[in-house]
């Protein structure tokens, strides 16, 4: 979720996503060599009139490993054969990216070890202390 409590999706961006197709990679046959499958979504983070200055810095912070130099973030799928479906599957890891970028994280609570395991701890550091005492030559 974003500042303003609204998730960021495709639907809510779609005029500033641009998609391109090309050929897949890989097996596929005649389908392969014919078919424009693959499906590369691209949106311009940083000059996006849709998204607040929180969000774009929330969104270049948490996904710079798939922002360009120039601030675009670049999706691709070509996991399926068809086109349509390859659109779904990129507009389905743009929402998730999205959500897990505005996702908030758990803290850890603080807890003490019981007494139980801290005298099971100092036992088991007192047994490997004895077998090496019992390693050293005599005196």
């Amino acid at each position: 979720m974003s500042s303003q409590n609204r998730p960021i999706t495709v639907d809510l961006v779609m005029p500033e996503i641009d998609y391109s197709t090309s050929r897949s990679s890989g097996p596929g046959g005649q389908n392969v060599n014919k078919v424009n499958t693959k499906v590369t979504l691209k949106f311009d983070v940083k000059q996006s009139q849709l998204l607040t200055e929180e969000e774009r810095a929330v969104i270049v912070e948490k996904l710079h490993s798939k922002i360009t130099v120039e601030g675009v973030l670049v999706l691709v799928s070509q996991e399926k054969r068809s086109q349509l479906e390859n659109k779904l599957n990129v507009n389905a890891k743009f929402n998730l990216l999205m959500h897990k970028a505005f996702e908030k994280k758990k803290l850890r609570k603080a807890t003490k070890p019981s007494k139980s395991a801290v005298k099971e701890r100092i036992k088991s550091k007192k047994q490997h202390s004895e077998k090496k005492k019992w390693r050293q030559k005599p005196e």
